[in-house]
């Protein structure tokens, strides 16, 4: 169980309501618990369920995501959130989209794309590199990796997935387990036209390899030069 691990201080689901004994459980601990929402109404249940941030996810991140896009969304998740926390995501890549959500009254951002780019990443130097060849229109919202509506690598595989001729993706979460074999069958064969990965729009940001540390560096250099930018273009003599 996550929660017996003395290092954790926050937890965060992603698909439906926190359980109230999850809240609970998470509380006895000292443990935070967070939610993911693509709504406000789904904000509202998360605050109601006790969660202590929200976290505002616009369509254009990636894996599973709604369909309301993160500037229409976040300020609405802000105000049904009604004092509870909120951290922005989805589209998140650049310094001065953190200066856009702070100003939309959210209290930080929740970057996950991003880092699939870094030596720390999971992935293979080949799997890195598909990527970096990507634009934003690369990342497609489909069923094909879970079954449920999720932003995801265009790729030979998807394209398959979505052909009018094949069949209906299975239920979740039996297509995430279909899946599984194929994407390890095209990684032992270096095969990644029939491979596919969870990943936001933000894609088409990352051209080359990189490290947290360059990439959070970055992200502060470019909100201090957009704010800088703001405040002189906002000035008033």
């Amino acid at each position: 169980m996550t929660l017996a691990r003395s290092s954790v201080s926050l937890v965060v689901g992603a698909l439906g309501v926190t359980p109230d004994w999850v809240v609970k459980a998470a509380h006895a601990k000292s443990v935070q618990v967070g939610a993911l929402v693509g709504t406000a109404r789904h904000a509202v249940k998360q605050r109601e369920a006790g969660v202590d941030l929200i976290v505002a996810q616009g369509t254009e991140a990636g894996g599973s995501v709604g369909t309301v896009a993160s500037m229409v969304l976040w300020p609405q998740v802000v105000e049904a959130a009604a004092g509870v926390p909120v951290l922005a995501a989805g589209g998140v890549s650049r310094g001065s989209h953190i200066l856009a959500a702070l100003s939309l009254g959210c209290q930080g951002v929740w970057t996950g794309s991003l880092w699939l780019g870094t030596a720390e990443s999971e992935l293979s130097l080949e799997m890195r590199e598909k990527l970096f060849a990507a634009e934003s229109e690369d990342a497609l919202l489909a069923r094909v990796m879970t079954g449920k509506p999720g932003r995801m690598l265009r790729t030979k595989y998807v394209d398959a997935w979505q052909a009018p001729t094949a069949p209906a993706p299975l239920s979740w979460p039996m297509q995430s387990i279909l899946n599984g074999y194929s994407y390890k069958r095209a990684e032992h064969a270096r095969d990644l036209d029939y491979w596919t990965y969870a990943v936001g729009q933000v894609v088409g940001d990352m051209k080359g390899h990189t490290t947290v540390k360059s990439e959070i560096t970055r992200l502060l250099n470019e909100y201090v030069n957009a704010l800088d930018h703001l405040q002189k273009v906002t000035d008033v003599d």
